[in-house]
């Protein structure tokens, strides 16, 4: 098939798809349009940026305006589950746009905002519903929401769902759903537990594999830097001075992490805006409003926040922290290879992320071009070597301490015995005897000696005191 009108597609569809320029599938439309439309359940695989969300939405608004019909008050005729936010604001633009020329409705829930709008929407029904599932369940607990007249159900990045901890409110939503509904499951990377999922929820499911599982985006020019942790701020900074690096995505490991590369990038004059799970709604759409026009050169993200960054002309994505999930390297590096645009990948890599390339490296099935900081090239580890993955242990000066004569008891009291709080006393023994350590004594009053057990420790008073304490309390009024 080489253009969408061998595809079946209805004439309106058709018309939005001219007026956007598009008239070639890619493979995944190619591949599952055929059969979402035929009504059977699918499993998609494909990297990002191939056109997942055009491979079920141009079928799903086709069989939903076939089927004309009222949608049920407060519930919806379609539901599609989203990880975030962005990602369920860009799947419902996405689904306006194509059905521009079709009489359905479509509303977004997910948190962040007011629930009246949301509420509001839901009272008359709505054709098609994209969600996240965590609010999406706070309607369904006040009963502003209802899931039992659903036909199609949609779980797109089902991986990032199962990272994030959803697969317990999934299953909790699915329960609410009708028996008989059509099932389709979307997502970049195909970890095993999807396999678990997909066997409860499918029926005789499609499977369509347009790439080998985590096959990297062949247009992406990769390289890595070999640098310490303190050193990622500074090359980072030193990277973005570079004026062809017009709009750059970095990948954090955290939401911390990401807001103190902002406040660097910050300090040295550089424009950036951060975007994850702690910001605002209206946080998180002013920094991608600004990485759209471009008054906002690099945008800090994590891995969760970065599904649905759905942005045109990302020059380089850079990893200021490698993952540890291989599969999320392929995600992160196809953001700047869009649609078969080129694109480049800069990753920086200290000693405790080696195994984390190397992983890398396996899954991509290639071995990543190596620089260390001033950009001279690094040899790769020969196959069957290993890399130092973790830092030298550093010698810590050793701290003087006064031995306890052979057989002495720790802080004067016997074997066995327990601190006037409670806590035992530990013993060590030398394993050769050695000569009782020197420790002068105040007298009593009546000058005296106190009374001293077998070992050279005084008995009461201040035994339960430590060695340096004691001596310093020697001669205190008591």
């Amino acid at each position: 098939m080489t253009n969408f009108t061998d595809l079946g597609l209805v004439e309106p569809l058709l018309r939005a798809l001219t007026a956007e320029g598009y008239t070639t599938p890619t493979p995944i439309q190619a591949q599952a349009i055929p059969h979402v439309a035929a009504g059977r359940d699918l499993l998609g695989i494909a990297q990002t940026g191939t056109g997942k969300t055009a491979a079920f939405a141009l079928p799903i608004l086709q069989r939903l305006a076939a089927d004309p019909k009222r949608a049920p008050r407060g519930g919806c005729r379609c539901l599609i589950l989203s990880p975030t936010r962005e990602l369920a604001s860009q799947i419902a633009e996405s689904f306006r746009t194509y059905g521009r020329f079709l009489r359905l409705s479509v509303a977004t829930i997910f948190g962040g905002v007011s629930y009246g709008p949301q509420t509001r929407a839901l009272q008359g029904g709505v054709d098609i519903l994209v969600a996240t599932p965590g609010r999406l369940i706070d309607h369904l607990e006040q009963r502003t929401a209802r899931l039992d007249q659903v036909e199609i159900f949609v779980l797109d990045e089902a991986d990032q769902m199962l990272d994030l901890g959803f697969i317990v409110p999934i299953r909790r939503l699915v329960k609410t759903l009708p028996a008989k509904r059509q099932n389709l499951f979307f997502s970049a990377t195909m970890p095993k537990e999807i396999g678990m999922l997909a066997d409860d929820l499918l029926t005789d499911p499609a499977r369509v594999a347009v790439t080998p599982v985590a096959t990297t985006v062949e247009k992406v020019e990769q390289r890595v830097i070999l640098l310490e942790t303190a050193q990622k701020r500074e090359m980072l900074v030193e990277l973005l001075r570079d004026e062809s690096m017009r709009r750059v995505l970095v990948f954090t490991r955290t939401k911390h992490g990401a807001d103190k590369v902002v406040r660097y990038l910050d300090g040295a004059g550089i424009g950036s805006a951060a975007i994850h799970g702690n910001k605002s709604q209206g946080q998180r759409e002013r920094a991608l409003r600004g990485f759209r026009d471009g008054t906002c050169r690099a945008l800090i993200a994590t891995d969760i926040a970065a599904r649905g960054i759905d942005v045109d002309g990302v020059t380089h994505v850079v990893n200021f922290d490698l993952p540890n999930i291989p599969e999320s390297y392929v995600h992160r590096i196809g953001r700047t290879a869009r649609a078969g645009a080129a694109g480049i990948a800069i990753s920086f890599c200290d000693h405790e992320e080696r195994a984390y390339l190397r992983d890398i490296e396996r899954t991509i099935r290639m071995s990543i071009a190596r620089t260390d900081r001033a950009g001279a090239p690094v040899a790769a580890p020969e196959p069957g070597t290993r890399e130092q993955t973790h830092r030298p242990p550093q010698k810590r000066p050793r701290q003087h301490q006064q031995r306890r004569p052979h057989g002495q008891p720790k802080n004067g009291y016997p074997k066995g015995g327990q601190h006037q709080h409670g806590r035992s006393e530990r013993h060590e023994r030398s394993e050769t005897p050695r000569e009782p350590a020197r420790v002068e004594h105040t007298h009593h009053r009546d000058g005296a000696q106190p009374p001293r057990r077998e070992g050279g420790h005084p008995m009461g008073g201040m035994g339960f005191m430590r060695g340096d304490d004691r001596r310093r309390s020697a001669g205190r009024p008591r």
